[in-house]
């Protein structure tokens, strides 16, 4: 399936018309097949706030697909982070995961900060979220002397545990000296902030290794703090103990060991408020101490609890409500009781939340041409704020595209061209979050293709719906047909569905459903088929089940179960028992169709399911099994309770009254609780809220009620069986009216004209009246006026309108509760405005200050406050571009506007075209609305840096020149001056020559380059300029042809001229006979070199007469004529420099510093030449036989190439 998105199914009609599915726009969750164009898609990233361990290698992903593939790059606390620079930061290759190497070297502290990956290609720019590394850190306890405490039995106490903060934050237990867990109960449990509290103690209590440990699951420590030495005594215990040793002793808390109702240890005081954020555990604490123990219980004031999400833990004292959400703001109340009275407390909760999505952006395809739109809708309290970038940059001052316009949440693109391919992100933030999703828009032109696999055979139950997949893409989006049959029939029946995604369903497939289909996606630039075959194969069933047994222990029982199934398929048969697998006991055998139990004991009793399994279904059946004593007796009836009955109502007070009932029969298993709930016949006729529970050995309850309501009472019993049916409802007990004890809330005052002032408020409940005639006091004045309250009565509306009030004036405004009885308490006085006008007056002094050639600076004198007449919402500039006449003929000035928000006097206008003139004012806006424009300012732009030339071409090389040819910029951004052209050689191992510098006039679009090298490859660099500076550059390289001439002279005798000239860009050093030759010459000097070592290493001065007379080397005695010898061998002549050859040597003539031992020591006149790599291609002789020695001359070598071709 290629939809991101559940779709819409659409049903065929019955008709002659070809089934056909017009998927509008959806193609916006098709995923682009990777073998196409594509901007890049985050797919895996770290979480945003990732805490890491300090002892192994930080390791930060970000991975992401598109094509080309894309490069990736991070910042670090919002600027570049250059992984490069460091040595322990390494980058995946084809990746953008940092691995950072602290294993080695370094701290993990050091690369604590918020990273964010940036994943472009040529067709845009994904990032990811805002990445916050920070190490985990376990650590110690602080060293702290606990004194021993001892205590009188009965008393509470408090055991603090006060754990290191560590992130994340330690899990807390409490455990002995032996690391075992100590006992918890209603009376001793630990609280959530990992103290330990006891509601009252006992002897047991008694011990000296009371030890707090914190748990810190990321580094996988654990810490203790220093054991707590707690001694419970006896009153008279006590005494002795204190008037032995005082000093040593600390006595714990003061309270009685006598009976006593309960008091809160935690939270402190009537009320308190918690806040919590939608989508976590609220979790709400409760603990009290007294004697005896006192239980907790829950409410929620105004409502009842979430059934589905609430859990108790820590023996009650512990609310907690999962998934949390807004609707869970309100008053909860836990309730202390013990046999001696009841404490509440009242817990106020509000629910904010982070950014959630509604609507996500989606990314979209579209064809050139096309329209589309991204949407991106979030929620939260407070409302996020929603911000757009392109390509990773805000989108204010991202590049323009005229095919885009933004509409707040909302992108809307209208014929959009390939340069409109972008990747767009949407931020939605509050103080408590924010969310990023990248959503890319790809223009495309694409045929047809068809994703699903060709000839997928699918096998269906019949009854079964049938889904035949054909995911496809194209650009424009494709339309989707169905046929059935060879013949390629339509399907025309309405028995089929067919899915956005272009899966086609048979909802109830039958044996004639069997047979080929076939899928065709057709658009404007092609067509693609596919074919799939489906089989109807027969309903898996059991024939026989086993059936319900009662067994006499000992004895044997026996479950058939017999299948019938499709010839094709091969099932398997599977036996559980309780729902798991069979007992690994021989007594337990299994043949085709039965199971059988032998020698049946009491542990056998239970459920025993038969489960048939084929590849394509599945059916159970099951039985029980009883097993009874060989003597039978009557089976104990083990159920729910009997409902209670006989309620009756005592004590009947104005807000209260006694609930007493008679249990029923609890069926064998003991009542656990009672659940006592009411019915408002007044106000809520047939519904019954919960009221209050109970303990199973209770059958009375003191019930709180609530004025002028008419209530009714049932209770139910409930054991570890389940709750039983519903007593019937007691006599109704009408309580007395009274004042409201409450008022509205919710109370604001905002004006919806100039001159009026509506007050709006959420009205009481029929519940909350407390009495008939319930109605509304709304009083109101102006803040800074010494005017009287003015007050009306309003019947049980929830808005009041305050006519013929100044505009936007503060006002005091209080909203009291009534009824036939009296006045709620005085209410809370809020303050609100009367309505908002237009601003009257335009910001004055506008100045304008040009920064450079893409910015200004807007300065502006303030609106005065009474001129604004309503909230200052910010102040806004309109800026627009100066058109020519013919321009401006042609189509609407654009206009520009920038918003800056509050009072601000000041601002930036960024994203200025160069060399142009601009027309700006500027207004104040309020919530009304905008005030008047200031008057026109209008401001020009300086030249900026010209764009790069549009296009570079070398054209008609020769042997010596070269005729570049080029396109101006396409922003010359100022008046073009000159171009400037460099240009440099490169030689066959890619270096770089001399650069030569060139300037051509601006009118020029042509230039001839001569007097080049021929054969020889030029790299040009070359840029526009104006008075501003020089622009971006623009490269090409070009290369000479070759001497046909020269190349003949070196070719081997096996390949002709033609051959050699056939390509004019021949690089000699690259074929293969040239390296071979060069090899063996470097073969030869190697051997000459080592000749001349040996000669050298006989070191001092010596007559090269005597030295060949010594050798009497018939080669080289001729050399003898006369006295005309050679000279003498010394050291003093190892410093002469080489002489130059044929051709000039490379740049890596071997000099003196280089080598003591050079060629040139070996005789006058060799001439050492060196190829471009460095080898040596000279000779080394002295003169030939017979010619007459002339002083310390020598005969010359040959060139390098006369060598070539003495070898060839």
């Amino acid at each position: 399936m290629q939809l991101k998105i559940m779709p819409k199914k659409k049903r065929l009609s019955a008709g002659r018309v070809p089934l056909i599915l017009f998927l509008c726009q959806m193609i916006s969750a098709l995923e682009v097949p990777l073998d196409l164009v594509q901007p890049p898609t985050i797919t895996q990233q770290s979480p945003k706030d990732y805490i890491i361990d300090p002892r192994e290698n930080i390791v930060i992903q970000c991975e992401a697909k598109g094509k080309p593939p894309p490069s990736f790059s991070w910042t670090r606390n919002g600027t570049h982070f250059d992984t490069d620079k460091d040595p322990l930061v390494t980058m995946k290759p084809g990746s953008g995961t940092l691995v950072i190497n602290i294993m080695s070297e370094g701290k993990a502290e050091t690369y604590e900060g918020v990273y964010q990956c940036t994943a472009r290609n040529e067709r845009g720019a994904a990032i990811s979220n805002n990445i916050v590394v920070r190490p985990s850190r376990s650590p110690l306890w602080t060293k702290e002397k606990l004194e021993p405490i001892t205590l009188q039995s009965g008393q509470s106490l408090v055991l603090p545990c006060r754990p290191p903060i560590g992130l994340p934050p330690p899990i807390i237990f409490w455990m002995d000296n032996s690391f075992q867990r100590l006992p918890q109960s209603e009376r001793v449990s630990q609280g959530l902030n990992g103290d330990l509290y006891f509601s009252n103690v006992l002897p047991e209590d008694t011990r000296e290794d009371y030890i707090c440990y914190a748990r810190f699951n990321h580094t996988q420590t654990i810490q203790q703090k220093q054991p707590i030495s707690v001694k419970v005594v006896s009153v008279d215990e006590l005494n002795d103990t204190i008037a032995a040793n005082l000093s040593d002793t600390e006595v714990y808390g003061a309270k009685s060991n006598r009976e006593r109702p309960p008091t809160f240890l935690t939270p402190e005081g009537n009320t308190s408020n918690k806040e919590e954020l939608r989508g976590n555990v609220l979790s709400l604490e409760c603990i009290a101490e007294g004697l005896p123990t006192p239980l907790i219980y829950w409410m929620k004031e105004e409502g009842t609890l979430p059934f589905n999400r609430t859990c108790y833990r820590n023996f009650q004292k512990t609310l907690q409500i999962l998934q949390v959400s807004e609707a869970d703001s309100g008053n909860y109340r836990c309730i202390a009781k013990n046999a001696l009275g009841a404490i509440h407390h009242t817990i106020s909760v509000t629910v904010k939340a982070a950014p959630y999505w509604i609507t996500a952006p989606q990314n979209l395809v579209l064809s050139p041409g096309e329209d589309g739109a991204l949407i991106c809708r979030a929620n939260g309290n407070p409302k996020p704020s929603i911000s757009w970038l392109a390509n990773g940059v805000p989108i204010e001052i991202a590049p323009d595209d005229p095919s885009r316009k933004i509409d707040g949440d909302t992108i809307i693109f209208s014929n959009v061209q390939e340069r409109s391919s972008a990747v767009y992100q949407c931020n939605a933030s509050n103080e408590y979050g924010y969310l990023l999703a990248n959503a890319f828009v790809n223009v495309l032109a694409e045929p047809p293709r068809i994703l699903t696999s060709a000839n997928t055979l699918y096998q269906v139950i019949a009854n079964r719906p049938a889904l035949l997949d054909c995911a496809f893409f194209g650009s424009p989006l494709p339309t989707i047909e169905w046929f059935k049959g060879a013949k390629g029939s339509a399907l025309r029946e309405d028995i089929y569905v067919l899915h956005d995604n272009g899966t086609l369903e048979i909802p109830v497939a039958q044996k004639d459903s069997t047979g080929t289909y076939t899928c065709v996606a057709r658009n404007k630039l092609g067509m693609a088929k596919n074919e799939a075959h489906l089989e109807i194969k027969d309903p898996t069933r059991i024939i026989k089940q086993p059936e319900f047994s009662v067994v006499q222990r000992g004895s044997t029982v026996s479950f058939e179960c017999k299948v019938k199934h499709d010839h094709t398929l091969i099932p398997t048969v599977l036996w559980l028992k309780d729902k798991g697998e069979l007992p690994s006991d021989g007594r337990f055998t299994v043949d085709k169709d039965h199971l059988v139990v032998t020698d049946v004991s009491d542990d056998d009793s239970g459920t025993y399911t038969c489960v048939a399994n084929t590849t394509l279904d599945n059916v159970s059946a099951s039985a029980g099994l009883i097993v009874v004593a060989p003597t039978p007796t009557p089976a104990p009836i083990y159920d729910v309770p009997n409902p209670p009955f006989d309620l009756e109502l005592t004590d009947q007070l104005d807000k209260s009254v006694q609930l007493s009932w008679t249990p029923g029969d609890d069926n064998n298993s003991p009542i656990t609780k009672f659940i006592i709930e009411y019915e408002d016949a007044m106000h809520e006729a047939g519904l019954w809220h919960h009221q209050t529970e109970v303990p199973g050995t209770q059958t009375t309850a003191q019930l709180k009620l609530s004025p002028f309501v008419i209530y009714s009472f049932r209770v139910m019993a409930e054991n570890s069986l389940g709750r039983s049916l519903p007593s019937e409802r007691s006599e109704q007990y009408l309580t007395k009216a009274a004042e409201p004890d409450k008022n509205p809330t919710t109370v604001e005052g905002l004006g919806s004209e100039p001159d009026n002032l509506v007050i709006t408020w959420k009205p009481l409940n029929g519940f909350e009246s407390n009495g008939p005639g319930l109605q509304y006091k709304v009083s109101w004045r102006q803040k800074d006026g010494d005017d009287e309250w003015t007050s009306v009565v309003v019947a049980n509306v929830s808005k009041y309108i305050v006519s013929g009030t100044p505009t936007f004036v503060p006002y005091l405004i209080k909203v009291q509760a009534l009824n036939d009885v009296g006045f709620a308490p005085e209410p809370a006085v809020v303050m609100g405005h009367s309505g908002e006008d237009l601003p009257m007056v335009a910001p004055g002094n506008v100045q304008v200050t040009v920064v450079n050639s893409t910015l200004a600076e807007v300065h502006w004198d303030a609106v005065p406050l009474k001129s604004i007449r309503g909230h200052l919402q910010g102040y806004r500039i309109y800026y627009w571009k100066a058109q020519s006449s013919s321009k401006r003929n042609r189509r609407h000035i654009e206009k520009k506007i920038l918003t800056f928000q509050g009072s601000k006097t000041h601002g930036m206008l960024p994203g200025l075209e160069p060399f142009s003139n601009y027309t700006l004012n500027v207004r104040v806006v309020n919530g009304k609305g905008e005030g008047p424009a200031s008057p026109d300012r209008v401001f020009g732009t300086p030249e900026g840096v010209p764009s790069a030339p549009s296009s570079l071409k070398i054209i008609n090389p020769t042997l010596d020149s070269l005729t570049l040819e080029w396109d101006p910029p396409s922003h010359p951004n100022g008046i073009l001056t000159e171009y400037i052209l460099k240009y440099q050689p490169i030689n066959s191992t890619h270096e770089l020559g001399p650069l030569v510098d060139l300037k051509i006039p601006a009118n020029k679009t042509r230039w001839t380059l001569k007097n080049l090298n021929f054969s020889t490859r030029y790299k040009f660099y070359f840029n526009a300029q104006t008075s501003a500076g020089s622009g971006s550059q623009i490269t090409e390289e070009g290369v000479t042809t070759v001497d046909e001439g020269k190349m003949a002279g070196i070719l081997p005798p096996d390949v002709g001229a033609g051959k050699a000239m056939a390509s004019r860009q021949v690089d000699i050093a690259t074929q293969g006979w040239f390296i071979g030759l060069m090899c063996a010459v470097a073969l030869l000097i190697l051997i000459l070199l080592i000749v001349c070592f040996i000669r050298r290493n006989k070191g001092g001065k010596y007559p090269v007469k005597e030295k060949e007379d010594a050798h009497a080397d018939p080669e080289i005695q001729p050399m003898k004529e006369d006295d005309g010898t050679f000279g003498e061998y010394s050291d003093a002549e190892d410093h002469k420099p080489l002489k130059k050859g044929s051709r000039t040597p490379s740049d890596r003539t071997v000099k003196k510093e280089d080598s003591d031992d050079s060629l040139v020591d070996y005789g006058e006149g060799v001439n050492g030449q060196f190829n471009e790599d460095g080898s040596f291609i000279g000779q080394y002789s002295g003169k030939k036989e017979k010619e007459p020695a002339e002083g310390n001359e020598s005969s010359e070598a040959p060139s390098p190439v006369n060598a070539m071709n003495s070898f060839v």
